[in-house]
């Protein structure tokens, strides 16, 4: 008997980085991503797809996704939110971010079920109007959310008890973060859900949407804490179980 689909996994879309990359016997551009987003979707009980920073992404052509990670990666182009680039933000990725604006715009537009991590986080408040600090070590006076390179920092979120992000980790949790940049004007729509002791915003949610949730920190970095991916899973499954 053929199935109708509500027994499978929820298939969950993660966004890629478009880099030089060396495997096997080749040196090559390719699309990547860090392993462990994938092993901490399937852990969540959904299925991992990598969706390529190239294509023609929009709301018929996402809609047999159930969900949707926006990774983490590059700094997005200030362009988008109207600044000229201060002297410590990364050399623009255009590609990446047209891909990720029109993978958001649609996944919103369908009421696909989104986690936007770090730069995903930024990319959310930047496509509804919202602008970012490029560097924050300048804001807060630290560089505890970027301590050296590929090494995360370790900050404490304290998270509003009444959002969907303090049902799933409660007011207060430590996380693992790797940025220079964070919010600064929140864009309309979204509301800020937590935070670190130094004032930087560590989750925004989307007011309206079944489930839209920034996150600054990087919860992939803990395979042993899936409950975000989890509640993304969950909702995907109960978004296909109303269409």
């Amino acid at each position: 008997m053929a199935s109708n689909g509500s027994d499978r996994p929820p298939v969950i879309g993660i966004t890629t980085y478009l880099e030089p990359a060396t495997f096997g016997i080749w040196e090559t551009d390719a699309a990547v991503l860090h392993r462990v987003y994938l092993d901490c979707v399937r852990a969540a009980g959904g299925n991992p797809v990598l969706l390529a920073p190239i294509g023609d992404w929009r709301a018929g052509t996402i809609d047999w996704l159930d969900g949707l990670v926006l990774s983490g990666g590059p700094d997005i182009d200030p362009r988008h939110y109207g600044a000229a680039p201060h002297p410590t933000t990364g050399t623009p990725q255009p590609a990446r971010d047209a891909a990720e604006f029109a993978l958001l715009d649609a996944a919103i537009a369908i009421g696909l079920p989104v986690l936007a991590v770090c730069r995903g986080m930024q990319l959310l408040n930047v496509a509804l109007g919202g602008t970012l600090h490029q560097h924050t070590p300048e804001v807060v006076g630290s560089t505890d959310h970027q301590p050296q390179v590929a090494t995360f920092g370790k900050t404490h979120l304290t998270v509003d008890p009444r959002s969907a992000l303090g049902a799933v980790l409660g007011a207060s949790v430590p996380a693992l973060c790797h940025h220079h940049q964070s919010l600064d004007k929140v864009a309309d729509g979204l509301r800020v859900v937590a935070t670190a002791a130094d004032g930087t915003v560590e989750a925004v949610e989307l007011a309206g949407a079944r489930f839209v949730l920034g996150v600054q920190s990087h919860p992939e970095q803990n395979a042993d804490d899936v409950r975000l991916f989890a509640a993304l899973v969950r909702a995907a499954c109960q978004r296909r179980g109303t269409r």
